[in-house]
């Protein structure tokens, strides 16, 4: 008896939760059903009225979010009235949302489609390699991408150019930079040069012809003094305090020799007294 009333218990736990279950799948669906509805009215809306078409997309991804059609219908649109950044992050978020390679396909075919009108040659080459990956016999997406690998290969190109003419163009301003630098060093030797020149030339000038300082001679004649100390010359007919004394000097010499030969005279003829023998 228990074991029927356990067994009782389990099948109506399983039948609510399957209820449950489908009751919540019917609710995903119909929300889904109402996001394609959406899209279905901004398809018929946006080639005559973009702001009506737009808004229909917007509720479509507010009913549900997770609808790839929505956010790719939505790019789609952007793309046609030429506002490649919003159609690309649309493009983006369908290719995020895609559950199939078909989605998967379509939304990376279109982000390739939009790089190219952004000139982002490079970036489209890898964006249709990826739909190529989902639907490797879309010819429409291979030829895009060998269109894209000649647009690459042509901006590279004209990058390297680019980058060249730089560097050729930092050489000449380097050089011309490097060239007046040195101007102006053999202007400051020059300026230096001439600096010495006028001092050595007024001080030249400030020399007479014997190369004597003319300063000397102009004081002289100014009547100064003149602050160095010379010996004083003789005049004629004078004689010098130094030669004065040079004078007295061999004067009282020879005084002193006549003195010495007189007393030596007086000396020889006076009789000297011998001394007694003991």
């Amino acid at each position: 008896m228990f074991y029927k009333l356990v067994t009782r218990m389990r099948i109506i736990t399983y039948i609510a939760l399957l209820t449950l279950t489908f009751s919540f799948a019917q609710e995903k669906d119909k929300a889904l059903q109402k996001s394609n509805d959406f899209v279905y009215e901004g398809n018929t809306l946006v080639n005559d009225d973009f702001i009506a078409g737009e808004k229909e997309y917007r509720k479509a991804l507010s009913k549900k979010p997770s609808n790839t059609k929505g956010a790719f219908n939505l790019g789609n649109a952007y793309y046609e009235t030429g506002n490649f950044d919003e159609a690309l992050l649309r493009h983006i978020e369908a290719s995020n949302l895609a559950t199939t390679k078909a989605e998967k396909h379509k939304a990376f075919h279109n982000i390739g489609n939009t790089l190219m009108q952004k000139k982002m040659c490079k970036e489209a080459v890898e964006a249709f390699k990826s739909a190529l990956r989902n639907n490797p016999t879309d010819e429409e997406t291979r030829y895009n991408l060998v269109v894209a690998k000649e647009c690459a290969e042509e901006q590279q190109k004209n990058e390297d150019k680019n980058k060249d003419k730089d560097k050729k163009d930092k050489d000449k301003e380097d050089e011309k930079k490097d060239e007046k630098e040195k101007k102006d060093d053999e202007n400051k030797k020059d300026e230096n040069k001439d600096d010495g020149d006028k001092d050595k030339k007024e001080g030249d000038d400030k020399k007479d012809e014997n190369g004597k300082p003319k300063d000397e001679k102009d004081n002289k004649k100014d009547g100064k003094p003149d602050n160095k100390k010379k010996p004083q010359q003789p005049q004629p007919g004078k004689l010098s305090p130094q030669q004065v004394k040079n004078l007295l000097e061999a004067m009282a010499n020879e005084e002193k020799k006549v003195q010495a030969k007189i007393n030596a005279k007086k000396a020889k003829g006076k009789k000297v007294k011998a001394e007694k023998d003991w």
